[in-house]
């Protein structure tokens, strides 16, 4: 492996010891230099190389293979997990794809334990999974508004750790980006929704009381990094105040991800040579 094919993944992921999101920038863009231009430009870069490897990891599995990704998209309100499910994840062909959104949970998956939903939307081998939101909700607004005790928190922190291990183990690469926007950019994002009679149905009162919780909110993703941040399943902060760093920085996390794989195309179990010769045989009789 070259030495910088994963320097992006050096740069983004989480430094060790305690995390202080304060001291993590929102507008840097590490990996990438220029503006927009330049960055929509390299993301477009990406595409053809991302949907070969996607098709190497998809013909794998065709022919016995476990190997398989999950993506997943944690942030604020506005960090723009939907923009990069569009702009990034849009670069792969949606046959192997599997995109999960998770809402509110429903009183069927309020009676089962807080992974039992997740396990649902797993990806099958040879398909990128992707989480707009994920387990990590039940330990972030949980911990936020005081549903659960420090008790369940600490179990489902330890949860966590085993199932993306286990994850790992069984043949599963896992990205977790954390989209890092600061508190300035979501206010104008809010207001840009407010403006906009075309992104007005996008904007809830209740983004509004939210943001109220904004601290605590930030105080909870910091637990959950520090304690969820594994040799089998890192945290990439991706700086997301910039919409075009954003999508191209996680395209190249997932590109790092499927090349670290170093899947061939998989060799035929028949003779090809005897195959040919029986099509070609066709007909002549």
């Amino acid at each position: 492996m070259s030495e910088d094919r994963y320097a992006l993944a050096d740069q983004l992921r989480l430094p060790p010891g305690p995390v202080r999101l304060a001291d993590l920038p929102t507008d840097a863009h590490p990996g990438l230099d220029g503006g927009k231009q330049e960055g929509v430009a390299a993301l477009a870069a990406l595409g053809a190389e991302l949907a070969e490897l996607q098709e190497r990891m998809y013909a794998d599995a065709y022919t016995g293979g476990s190997h398989r990704v999950l993506v997943v998209l944690q942030g604020m309100d506005t960090s723009g997990k939907g923009g990069v499910v569009e702009k990034a994840i849009g670069l792969l062909s949606p046959n192997g794809l599997r995109i999960t959104s998770f809402k509110k949970p429903t009183d069927e998956e309020l009676a089962h334990d807080f992974l039992w939903r997740i396990d649902r939307a797993l990806p099958d081998p040879g398909v990128v999974g992707v989480f707009d939101r994920s387990h990590y909700e039940d330990v972030l607004v949980h911990r936020v508004h005081g549903l659960v005790d420090e008790a369940e928190l600490e179990r489902r922190y330890e949860a966590v750790n085993a199932w993306e291990k286990g994850l790992v183990d069984a043949g599963t690469v896992v990205v977790k980006c954390f989209l890092h926007i600061s508190a300035e950019t979501q206010k104008e994002r809010l207001l840009a929704r407010l403006d906009d009679p075309e992104k007005q149905w996008k904007f809830k009162p209740g983004d509004v009381d939210e943001r109220q919780h904004w601290t605590d909110y930030q105080r909870a993703y910091e637990v959950a990094l520090e304690r969820c941040h594994t040799d089998a399943a890192p945290w990439y902060v991706v700086p997301a105040d910039r919409k075009w760093y954003r999508n191209w920085a996680v395209a190249r996390l997932l590109l790092d991800a499927l090349r670290g794989m170093e899947l061939g195309w998989p060799a035929p179990d028949y003779d090809v040579a005897e195959q040919r010769a029986r099509l070609e045989a066709e007909g002549q009789e």
